[in-house]
């Protein structure tokens, strides 16, 4: 790719100079970067910014003087930058030696707030406050938190349409095994809450936003854990009617279904059924083709742009990887991102609409509390179970490599929870403007 294609208009910043021994005339055509440990001179380009990664995140480079005296400042300057250890024959090379610096002393980078804060996005995700389950928004970085639902039903899992009018979700009523989870749908703003069928998990929407898909409960008694599910059928909103998949009769145990955003694909993982163990499968969504991606793991999530999936290989890691979702039999490439927790569990990653950002869950191993009405014993990480300590937070999925939660700084992730009160299963999503909800 060609850098200097990435250059925008930007305002100017001003920036310290801390290198006394340098002429003034030097100090006038210099801009200078102090980075932790590292400083770095930046020549620039009429308050053009120019977007360069940098090790594992990208850094704006404000620059200052034109471009067509950029190459004899250089050359005149250059025997007095010797310092530094580089000699510099463009303005291409001396960006790439800036870039290069500052991933080489792992300059401090701002904190990740500061680039979710902006984002025209929401997050909706499930709480547990004041005996009940509860489905709230907020913003990106966690403000504006606002309960949706306050109802005195349990509402969790929630999945919102791709273009932002409505979110689809579960209400359980009763307790025990006497439990019925059903699907219900409403505007993403809380408004026009409607049931839709009884004893249904599992909701996730086709790219239509028109048809819902979600997985029939195994049995007529109540069982909490996740691939208690026994077939796949789509609810249409327009028409009001349920039609099953074309190859229900086939899919067994399978839990925490989505579509690919083409259309063609629903990625779903599957336990004990369907002759395997355990895998994450690529199912066609208008025929009866079944791939095992042959990945470790549950809980995958495509991303918006349809370009990379992501999971949980285990417990204590979520990884992102490249993934062909238009090729004739889709196989995931090389991992990308991987966040590690060793001592949390980490669950439920979600993308954001843009596919520059990761939600996930992260919180201590626990098998729920009975005490609280509405949930049951089992693994935290599933829906209906009680998990206190746990949080939403989000990271860059632009980054490149590992990151472990227990070794991070604010520039790694960002809370967007942070009372513990069981926040899980995030979803993101933009808001559509207030006049294109459904009615």
């Amino acid at each position: 790719m060609n850098p200097w294609s990435m250059l925008g208009r930007d305002r100017d910043v001003t920036m310290r100079c801390p290198y006394p021994g340098m002429s003034r005339a030097m100090h006038r055509r210099w801009g200078w970067l102090e980075n932790g440990k590292s400083i770095v001179p930046i020549a620039s380009v009429e308050m053009w910014r120019f977007v360069c990664r940098c090790g594992s995140s990208l850094m704006p480079i404000c620059l200052k003087t034109s471009l067509t005296g950029m190459t004899s400042a250089l050359n005149h300057d250059l025997c007095r930058l010797h310092s530094f250890g580089r000699r510099i024959s463009s303005a291409l090379s001396w960006v790439a030696l800036a870039s290069s610096t500052i991933g080489l002393f792992g300059a401090e980078q701002a904190p990740l707030v500061n680039r979710l804060t902006p984002l025209a996005f929401k997050i909706a995700y499930e709480s547990y406050q004041v005996d009940n389950w509860e489905i709230l928004v907020s913003n990106p970085d966690g403000s504006n938190p606002i309960n949706l639902t306050r109802s005195k039903e349990h509402e969790h899992y929630p999945q919102v349409s791709p273009d932002g009018t409505r979110i689809c979700f579960t209400v359980d009523t009763g307790e025990g095994r006497e439990t019925v989870r059903s699907l219900w749908v409403m505007n993403s703003d809380g408004a026009n809450r409607k049931k839709l069928v009884d004893n249904a998990r599992e909701p996730f929407w086709a790219p239509d936003n028109n048809a819902i898909g979600f997985l029939p409960q195994e049995f007529s008694k109540f069982n909490v854990i996740d691939y208690s599910t026994k077939g796949m059928s789509f609810y249409h909103l327009d028409e009001g009617k349920i039609e099953p998949h074309p190859n229900s009769s086939s899919l067994h145990h399978l839990y925490n279904p989505s579509y690919a955003p083409n259309g063609k694909w629903i990625v779903a993982t599957v336990h004990a059924g369907m002759g395997v163990d355990h895998a994450i499968l690529l199912i066609e969504a208008r025929g009866k083709r079944i791939i095992n991606l042959k990945i470790p793991g549950c809980r995958p999530c495509i991303s918006p742009d349809g370009k990379q999936l992501a999971w949980g290989p285990s417990d204590h890691e979520l990884t992102t990887a490249p993934i062909d979702l238009d090729a004739e039999t889709p196989a995931v490439g090389e991992r990308f991102v991987s966040v590690l927790d060793k001592t949390n569990h980490i669950y439920h990653i979600d993308w954001s609409p843009d596919s520059r950002y990761l939600s996930l869950s992260r919180g201590p191993v626990g098998k729920g509390d009975l005490s609280k009405p509405g949930t049951f014993q089992s693994a935290c990480e599933i829906v209906g179970v009680y998990a206190g300590g746990w949080d939403i937070l989000a990271v860059s999925a632009e980054r490149r490599g590992i990151l472990d939660l227990n070794a991070a700084t604010l520039s790694d992730y960002s809370m967007v929870t942070t009372n513990g009160l069981s926040n899980k299963e995030s979803a993101w999503f933009k808001p559509a403007a207030r006049g294109k909800l459904k009615p």
